[in-house]
C-alpha cells in the first residue's frame, strides 16, 4: 500500500490513543507527530499530505477533544508551517481552551535539539532585557522555564512503537528519568489496549532517579553485623 495509507492509519491509532488517555485520566499525553527532519527526508508529495492531513484532523477532531475534556497545545517550531496549518492550529488550539482535562501536546515540525538551542537564546535573550549577560544564572529550572514544555510536567513514561531503540531526538531534556517501554506495534496499529499495556508494564517498575532500590536502600540502613 501507498505510505499515505499508513498515515490515514495513524489518524486512527490518535484517536484511539488519546480518547483511552482520557478516560483513564492520564494528566498529559504528548504525540510526537512530524519532526524537524521530515522536511528533508520524505518526499515533498507526502509532506503535502501531511500538512492537509493534519488541517483535517484538527477540523474533524475538536469535537471529540470538547466531549473529552482536553485540552490541546503543541510544541515544536510553529512559525515554519504552512500559514493556514498555523491558522487551523491555533483555532484548534483556542476552541479546546477551556478544558480541564487531559492535555493533548502535539509535537510538530518538532526537534528535541532544536528545542534546546531555542531555549538557550531565550535565556541570553531575557538576560539581555534585565541588565546583562553578567547577570545570567542558568540551572535546571531556568533551563525549564525556557524549553517549549514548560506547560508540561516532565514524562513518567515513553512508548516507542515499531520496537525502535531509540529516543530519534524527543523531547532530549525531559527524558531524563521517564520509563521506556518499546513495543513491535508500528504506530497505524497501535490503539487504546497498546497504550494500556505500556502503562501497566510501567507500574511493575521501581523508579529510583539515581538512587538505590527499596531493598537496597533497606540492607544499607541497616547497622553492621560483627561476628566475633
Amino acid at each position: 500500500m501507498p505510505r499515505v495509507a499508513g498515515h490515514r492509519a495513524g489518524v486512527e491509532a490518535v484517536r484511539c490513543t488519546v480518547e483511552t488517555a482520557a478516560r483513564i485520566g492520564i494528566s498529559a499525553l504528548t504525540l510526537y507527530a512530524f519532526s524537524e527532519e521530515n522536511w528533508k527526508k520524505r518526499p515533498k508529495n507526502e509532506v503535502d499530505f501531511l500538512m492537509r492531513l493534519l488541517s483535517r484532523f484538527l477540523k474533524a477532531e475538536v469535537p471529540t477533544l470538547n466531549k473529552n475534556n482536553i485540552r490541546l497545545e503543541y510544541i515544536g517550531r510553529q512559525q515554519e508551517l504552512p500559514d493556514d496549518v498555523q491558522e487551523r492550529m491555533a483555532w484548534a488550539r483556542k476552541s479546546t481552551g477551556h478544558n480541564t482535562g487531559t492535555v493533548l501536546t502535539l509535537a510538530l515540525n518538532y526537534s528535541a535539539r532544536s528545542e534546546l538551542v531555542d531555549a538557550f537564546r531565550s535565556m541570553v535573550n531575557a538576560a539581555s532585557q534585565n541588565g546583562g549577560l553578567e547577570h545570567l544564572r542558568i540551572d535546571e529550572d531556568t533551563v525549564g522555564n525556557h524549553l517549549y514544555t514548560r506547560h508540561l510536567p516532565d514524562p513518567d513514561l515513553v512508548v516507542r512503537t515499531s520496537g525502535e531503540m531509540r529516543l530519534s531526538n524527543f523531547l532530549l531534556w525531559q527524558l531524563a528519568y521517564a520509563e521506556i517501554y518499546v513495543t513491535p506495534t508500528l504506530w497505524p496499529d497501535f490503539r487504546g489496549v497498546h497504550l494500556l499495556e505500556g502503562i501497566a508494564e510501567y507500574q511493575k517498575r521501581e523508579r529510583r532517579y539515581g538512587g538505590l532500590n527499596h531493598g537496597e536502600s533497606h540492607a544499607h540502613s541497616q547497622p553492621a553485623k560483627v561476628t566475633k
